[in-house]
């Protein structure tokens, strides 16, 4: 009898998986592969036959050749210099306790949850024309190579502090400890204790850095002007502007080869940090510093978020409120500019509603990938589905977008009319971080009771329902939150997409920004700023519900 028990709750697993693996791989299937390969194909085929010898045409190209160099040095060098500075501020924010710190570490991240447009914006408001060093030193340096590096520092720098700084909070102490009773000098236990330790955590932030600029759109198409193109920015402009598809498909395919090479290489280095260190609570770990050269890091690493990531938001804010009277906001309740076909306030509205909906979708496809994937009878299949999931951060958003438009114009799938493509585009964006905040409390989860409860005769619902959701319910409100505030600010793939009577936040602002005059650059700034406050009051949200077993990012 127990032996068919067993075999029974076998069974059971097994069709449970399969159930829960069909939805995100119809979803990911239809909304992601669909469109990107019907956009390659569309630039690759002529008349039913594949054009291959293109893409050497292509690559041997003089600009474009510059283009792949400039998109590979401006990402080495920006995750070069947020390492710099952000692994500092990583040890401060593991290692020391503090006034403040739980709400400057929300602070800290709510440039990586801004839109990179915003985040260009901002900049733009410091080193461009009529910013502030402009106004104070006559300094201008956008069009620069150096306002893409700062303002990737500006935009990666949680990744770092909150990838490596939670896991440097857990890594116990003692064992550092141990090495300085055995003789070991405080740089020789730190290099050889908690260095090794720590090199899968800076790996993974290294290369998830270098995802990031790597395919970078949205800064680099404010601040870099024509000098500066990565790939992502010459897709956009080989598909909109110069209309030359086959170009844009051998981009899209040099920058999905790029992006797999190192999401395989980031899956490596996850599986490392699971299974090769020791583990203890973080909050027994952090202490208030001692002696004057930790209170001098503390003061630096302080400085240092205050300049580089406060500044910028600050003369954002400031920017907008330029005009009297709050004159820029004013303007917003006003079409009477002829940059959009409605008032421009009412992007807020449309990225509020698209971005409920996306979190909806994204936490329904990214929930049940993540049951799925903490299975522990789960297959090669499922377990490599675990890296696909990943694509969508890395792959161009662009490809995304105007293939949304060329794949789903069509029966069964006729949806370019409708609303829903937005939310779906943003959704895409949303599910990478549904996993990965809720697959570490999931596998925290013993096994053994979901096992027993199904011996018991309890369906895979009522598991999940009674074991598995009260476990993970606050890792799922976070989940909802990082997928709401990614799908409030996505651009790449929401630009083309979006109709010009329900544009949202991120389109409004580069819209704006894209029009000469005062009015249009004050308006995209108080559009910019309200689209700060949203993501930050999430973060913040968010901050108050974060447990140290949650995943990070």
């Amino acid at each position: 009898m127990d032996l068919a028990r067993t075999e029974v709750a076998g069974r059971r697993r097994h069709a449970a998986r399969l159930g829960l693996m069909a939805l995100p791989v119809a979803f990911f299937g239809v909304f992601f592969a669909y469109p990107v390969a019907a956009i390659v194909a569309r630039g690759l085929r002529v008349d039913g036959v594949w054009q291959l010898g293109r893409i050497a045409d292509v690559l041997t190209q003089p600009d474009i050749r510059h283009v792949l160099w400039f998109t590979t040095w401006q990402a080495l060098a920006s995750t070069a210099l947020t390492l710099l500075l952000a692994l500092p501020a990583a040890y401060v924010f593991a290692r020391f306790d503090f006034p403040g710190k739980q709400i400057l570490r929300a602070v800290v991240t709510v440039p990586f949850v801004l839109p990179t447009v915003v985040v260009g914006t901002a900049f733009l408001a410091l080193v461009g024309r009529g910013g502030l060093l402009d106004e104070l030193w006559g300094l201008r340096l956008d069009t620069t190579v150096w306002a893409i590096l700062l303002a990737h520092v500006f935009f990666n720098y949680a990744v770092v502090v909150r990838t490596v700084g939670g896991l440097w909070a857990q890594l116990d102490p003692r064992q550092e400890e141990a090495a300085r009773m055995l003789g070991a000098s405080r740089r020789r236990a730190w290099r050889t204790v908690t260095l090794p330790a720590l090199g899968p955590a800076v790996a993974a932030a290294t290369l998830m850095v270098f995802l990031f600029t790597f395919t970078s759109f949205g800064v680099v198409q404010i601040l870099g002007g024509p000098a500066f193109s990565t790939l992502e920015v010459e897709i956009y402009r080989q598909t909109s502007e110069i209309f030359d598809l086959s170009t844009a498909a051998v981009l899209t395919l040099v920058q999905f080869a790029a992006v797999g090479a190192i999401l395989a290489l980031h899956a490596w280095t996850v599986r490392r940090r699971e299974t090769a260190l020791r583990l203890v609570d973080a909050s027994g770990t952090a202490r208030r510093p001692r002696g004057a050269g930790q209170w001098a890091l503390l003061a630096g690493v302080l400085a240092t978020i205050a300049v580089l990531l406060l500044l910028p938001l600050a003369v954002l804010v400031q920017r907008s409120l330029d005009a009297p009277g709050l004159g820029y906001y004013r303007a917003l309740t006003s079409a009477d500019g002829g940059v959009f076909l409605v008032p421009p306030i009412e992007a807020i509205g449309n990225s509020l509603s698209y971005a409920v909906v996306a979190t909806a979708i994204a936490v329904l496809v990214g929930g049940l990938a993540a049951a799925a994937l903490t299975r522990r009878d789960a297959g090669r299949f499922v377990r490599g589905f675990d890296a696909l999931l990943m694509l969508p951060l890395g792959v161009s958003a662009v490809t995304v977008g105007f293939g949304f438009l060329i794949a789903l114009d069509e029966p069964p799938l006729e949806l370019r009319a409708t609303w829903i493509l937005v939310p779906l585009a943003q959704a895409l964006v949303g599910v990478p971080f549904v996993v990965r905040t809720m697959l570490p409390v999931l596998r925290a989860v013993d096994h053994r009771l979901r096992e027993a409860a199904a011996v018991l005769g309890a369906s895979p619902w009522r598991v999940w329902r009674e074991v598995d959701l009260p476990m993970v319910r606050r890792a799922l409100l976070i989940a909802a939150g990082f997928a709401f505030a990614v799908s409030l600010g996505e651009f790449g793939a929401t630009v083309f997409i979006a109709r010009p009577d329900n544009p949202t936040l991120p389109v409004a602002v580069a819209k704006l920004l894209g029009r000469a005059g005062q009015l249009n650059y004050g308006q995209a700034m108080a559009l910019s700023t309200i689209l700060m406050v949203v993501c930050a009051v999430a973060l913040l949200v968010l901050e108050r519900l974060r447990t140290d077993r949650t995943g990070e990012f």
